[in-house]
């Protein structure tokens, strides 16, 4: 297995002290999993259960626009979630909004295992490589994960925010963002919404979190970033504020 089967690295010719991350970013099963196919329809496979829509194009992008190097992941979240430590019981799902996961519903500890150390570990550990390369340089890494998020979960009301900045009791970049962003009327910021970023021992509480690097995970609303229109419009949108903050750190 090669490293490359778990993550791409992006723009790896920036130098900058910030490290842009995606750990949703695909939606491919690799042959060594079940076949290459978890048992689930097409549409499925397409939707947000098995990656975030629209999230590595924008965070590209961002990256770009930061000059900053960027980590991919290369594999669905249904094959194992990088953003899950690998205690969590959420690392491999066998049921996700409502669709059951055909391919891992007999997985079991072992199989679990052999992707934790097929998939999730060379990912984190191109992760520390990574951060490792600029306090080599004598600075300090600054942090961004991208995500998207479903505009609703079925069964469950809609969504009302554009942006969602997540974080734990690191308030370096979240407040100041969600400051800047808020003063755009037309732009709706969720506080740790949709979900909480206090998620012990996800990407950025391993990384970042427990290292004291300034961070910050975004959510995007993928019905926004679904198209190359969207996702270049939310990248202007976000990586400006993130300049601007990334300044006075």
């Amino acid at each position: 297995m090669s490293k490359s089967d778990a993550f791409e690295a992006l723009n790896v010719g920036a130098k900058s002290n910030v490290l842009v991350l995606c750990d949703h970013a695909s939606n491919h099963v690799p042959p060594c999993v079940n076949g290459g196919s978890l048992g689930i329809s097409e549409a499925d496979m397409n939707r947000h259960i098995a990656f975030d829509i629209g999230a590595r194009e924008t965070a590209l992008l961002i990256a770009e626009a930061l000059s900053a190097p960027m980590l991919a992941s290369r594999f669905s979240r249904l094959v194992i979630d990088p953003n899950r430590g690998e205690d969590d019981p959420t690392i491999l799902m066998k049921i996700y909004d409502h669709t059951i996961v055909e391919g891992n519903r007999h997985a079991d500890a072992a199989e679990k295992q052999r992707r934790i150390e097929a998939f999730h570990r060379p990912y984190h550990a191109a992760i520390d490589e990574a951060l490792t390369q600029i306090t080599s340089r004598g600075e300090t890494p600054v942090m961004i994960s991208i995500h998207s998020y479903t505009p609703q979960l079925n069964g469950r009301p809609l969504r009302p925010w554009h942006i969602g900045v997540l974080w734990d009791d690191d308030a370096r970049m979240p407040v100041p963002l969600m400051e800047k962003l808020s003063a755009n009327r037309e732009i709706t910021v969720g506080n740790n919404e949709p979900y909480s970023g206090e998620l012990r021992g996800d990407t950025m509480y391993f990384h970042a979190t427990k290292n004291d690097y300034p961070h910050v995970l975004i959510e995007l609303r993928h019905d926004l970033i679904d198209t190359p229109e969207g996702q270049a419009k939310w990248a202007a949108i976000l990586a400006q504020p993130l300049k601007e903050i990334i300044q006075t750190l």
